[in-house]
């Protein structure tokens, strides 16, 4: 006759309290002979090296009842060596025969007498009664250690977010379940550690099983076995069970994908360059460089004046992305900004596509293949890939997707946790990419309107909740960025706008191909962008069509339609203030006027809100594939794969262009500077470093920024108004050096001339002045030496003229 209760009790090397345990539970079995009048204990050692298998059997041999599984010298023992607390509960559980199977910790941190309200739970009809340290009535009579604490809430929240939402406790070690239902669930678990008690809440969840969350009372332990190491693999327990071998696959296809695109970069990334990206890889890098500094010595993280010395550049208000700057200082510290860059740019796509996915199948299909394929759109399209040549903050845009999600939980009744995740989420984007993140609100708001058009009556039902909402998560982002964006607006070196002129998009420019795509052409691009990175169109006329003929096919569809409209408002928008009529030399006026002088919008280039229809084509793509794998006519199935490979074919992208390194003077690699540069003075490179000539910053990353420098690329304000421009206000000395780079004719010279150049190097601190070899050397050189009236010494492959503190002309 099978029990009524099995109690499985786990152990490795618990001889110091087993007897104990043993001890209590049995006392208390006993004492409720009509409850568990037939019962069972099963201990299941998990390869323990003390006297803990000796001590069970000296149990045993006064209470037959008790049952030792596994344990030196156990014939057949089924555990030998220590596997895991998962796989000792797995073979306990197995060769339990109860109706009821209890599952509790060797140290009864839970006190058996609690069972009796577990057992109330499965009279009432659950499948399983798990008790709860955090559910209301629970009462912890010793807690334990803080950060131990805080690690176990840690692991909980993360528990319920990604593998069981809505169970407080999943790891509280004290848990009553149906016999058969637990016996069967057990045998299809897997892990081997402590995830098991999430993987076996979720077979539950999924087998549609009820379980109960009990308030218990708890007390620590001394001893236990979970330690710091272990919350890490518990994690990576949880990472396994959470993401399916599809999953597994897709996000793997999507790494190999971004690390193909920039294998020419990781092949020598202190070497090697991204051609297309003119100078902002050496910007990139000196905003990684410099966070790195300033957060190892407790520096300013939002100003500095290594760069555009004496002035400084505000952090804030450039793209120093403190969202990853910040935490990859080690890896910028140890390996140098030109691997974060890699790492940067290579993993930011990756995660963008990986976030991408995530979000549509949790909430557009469940079909991981169409779903594959809409992400791939979305992280690899040709707008992006674009700005892969230079702009990680449009490249890594993982966080989108999250907010996205995050907004659709709150339209269909989330309450105030989502609220506060959702500033939280927009907090972090704010250090990533605030333009991406005001694009990203464009695309929203567009969706929104076009969502509440096809369906009013769901739109407003999602308004209250969703504006209470939006007002928690305001409150939260606020608070975060109050002082931030002070700084970024009203701080030092801040400036208002930056206006960029007209830069819509040519109506061409929708229909071809990028320069980098398969199917594309470099001239062809180059003449309708404004420059490689900057191309922020070229769909490809296949796509575009495909986007129109799925649109009809799937009108009846209410988030079709509204996608369909998001995609061709947000290209439309990106005409610009004025829009060329094809084959004439007239013009209209754009869309973009409307938007143009509001405060943020006037520092955007409206061409890249093409970029907003990105994410609204992939989720479409999505929907499509979808419906064709469902679909069970074999013609239009056969016709629209091959239209979806005939729109995505031609703007795959290929491999992003590399070229070598300018090499670092000598002057410079080899430290010689420091025998001409004084501490406190910079160093001053002709040209003076600027947008278009940023390869000092290289210089002095690779000096470990240890000099300050001039002029700079960074953008800082401009004249009374402070308006936004790229690079350095220009001063006399510098503007006439740029002039003779430029020209190659050297200039006259005066005691004006003189002057001015006295005081621009005493302004710029100046403690030596170098010229590099350029086609125009010559004409520098005898500019310097007329400006400065003195010799100038080849040493390091640079001419270095010293200037003293206080030196006349």
């Amino acid at each position: 006759m099978s029990p009524d209760l099995t109690v499985v009790v786990p152990a490795f090397n618990e001889e110091h309290r087993l007897r104990r345990t043993l001890d209590a539970i049995c006392r208390y079995l006993r004492a409720s002979p009509g409850r568990h009048g037939a019962w069972e204990l099963i201990v299941a050692d998990d390869g323990s090296t003390d006297a803990t298998a000796a001590l069970v059997r000296e149990a045993a041999a006064t209470e037959p009842r008790i049952r030792l599984l596994g344990g030196a010298g156990t014939p057949a023992a089924p555990l030998t060596g220590n596997h895991g607390k998962g796989h000792a509960v797995r073979l306990g559980v197995l060769a339990s025969r109860g109706r009821r199977v209890l599952v509790t910790d060797a140290d009864l941190a839970t006190p058996i007498e609690e069972l009796a309200a577990l057992h109330d739970h499965l009279d009432a009809g659950f499948a399983a009664a798990i008790g709860s340290r955090a559910h209301p009535g629970a009462r912890i009579e010793v807690r334990q250690h803080a950060v131990r604490e805080w690690l176990g809430q840690a692991g909980n929240r993360l528990i319920r977010a990604v593998a069981v939402p809505g169970v407080r406790d999943t790891q509280c070690g004290f848990k009553l379940f149906d016999g058969d239902r637990a016996r069967a669930a057990f045998a299809r678990s897997r892990l081997d550690g402590w995830g098991i008690d999430v993987e076996i809440l979720r077979m539950f969840r999924r087998a549609g099983w009820p379980v109960a969350e009990v308030p218990v009372r708890w007390s620590h332990r001394a001893g236990s076995k979970v330690t710091a190491l272990g919350y890490a693999r518990t994690l990576g327990e949880l990472a396994r069970l959470v993401a399916r071998p599809a999953d597994v696959l897709v996000v793997t296809a999507y790494a190999l994908l971004s690390l193909l695109l920039f294998h020419g970069l990781w092949a020598d990334p202190a070497g090697r360059h991204l051609v297309d990206g003119g100078f902002d890889q050496p910007q990139w890098e000196w905003f990684f460089a410099v966070t790195a500094r300033n957060v190892l010595e407790w520096d300013d993280p939002l100003f500095t004046t290594l760069q555009n010395t004496p002035l400084g550049v505000n952090l804030m208000a450039n793209t120093a992305m403190f969202g990853l700057s910040v935490p990859l200082t080690p890896v910028t510290a140890l390996l140098g900004p030109a691997v974060t860059w890699a790492l940067v740019l290579t993993g930011g796509l990756t995660a963008t596509a990986a976030a991408w996915y995530w979000l549509l199948v949790r909430n557009v299909t469940p079909h991981r293949p169409a779903a594959a394929l809409g992400a791939a759109l979305c992280a690899f399209a040709p707008p992006m890939i674009s700005h892969a040549n230079a702009h990680p903050n449009f490249v890594v845009l993982f966080m989108l997707p999250l907010i996205v999600d995050r907004l659709l939980r709150l339209c269909r009744g989330g309450g105030t946790r989502d609220g506060v995740l959702l500033g939280l989420f927009v907090a972090y984007q704010v250090f990533l990419g605030e333009e991406a993140l005001l694009l990203g609100a464009v695309g929203m708001l567009l969706f929104a309107a076009g969502h509440a058009a096809a369906r009013p009556a769901r739109a407003q039902a999602a308004l209250r909740p969703l504006g209470r909402g939006l007002a928690v998560g305001a409150l939260v982002a606020l608070a975060l960025l109050a002082y931030p964006l002070a700084h970024q607006f009203f701080g030092e070196q801040s400036y208002t706008a930056i206006h960029h002129g007209s830069t819509g998009n040519p109506p061409r420019a929708l229909v071809e191909f990028a320069g980098r795509s398969l199917a594309g052409d470099a001239a062809t691009a180059d003449a309708l962008a404004l420059n490689r990175t900057e191309q922020n169109a070229f769909f490809g006329w296949p796509l575009l069509c495909l986007a129109a003929v799925v649109t009809g096919w799937l009108w009846r569809d209410a988030l079709a339609r509204a996608l369909a409209w998001t995609a061709l408002a947000a290209i439309v928008l990106s005409l610009g203030r004025s829009v060329p009529l094809p084959g004439t030399d007239a013009e209209l006026p754009g869309p973009w006027l409307l938007l143009d002088r509001l405060p943020l919008f006037e520092s955007v280039i409206e061409s890249r809100v093409a970029m907003v229809a990105v994410p609204a084509l992939g989720v479409l793509l999505a929907l499509a594939c979808a419906r064709l794998a469902a679909g069970r006519d074999r013609a239009l199935a056969v016709a629209g794969w091959a239209a979806v490979a005939a729109a995505l074919v031609p703007i795959a992208p290929t491999p992003l262009a590399t070229a070598e390194r300018p090499e670092v003077p000598a002057f410079v690699a080899d430290g010689t500077w420091r025998s001409y540069v004084p501490e406190g003075r910079s160093l001053v490179p002709v040209p003076l470093p600027a947008p278009d000539n940023a390869w000092p910053l290289h210089w002095q990353t690779t000096a470990d920024l240890e000099f300050p420098l001039p002029g700079g690329y960074f953008m800082g304000p401009y004249g009374p108004d402070r308006r936004g421009i790229y690079g350095p206000v220009p001063r006399r000395t510098s503007a006439l050096l740029r002039e003779v780079a430029a020209t190659g004719e050297i200039p006259a010279i005066g005691p004006a001339e003189r002057a001015a150049a006295a005081e621009d190097l005493t302004y710029w601190r100046a403690g030596a002045v170098i010229l590099t070899p350029q086609p125009a050397a010559a004409e520098l050189r005898v500019t310097l030496r007329r400006l400065l009236q003195r010799r100038e010494e080849w040493i390091g492959g640079v001419w270095v003229w010293v200037w003293e503190a206080g030196a006349k002309t």
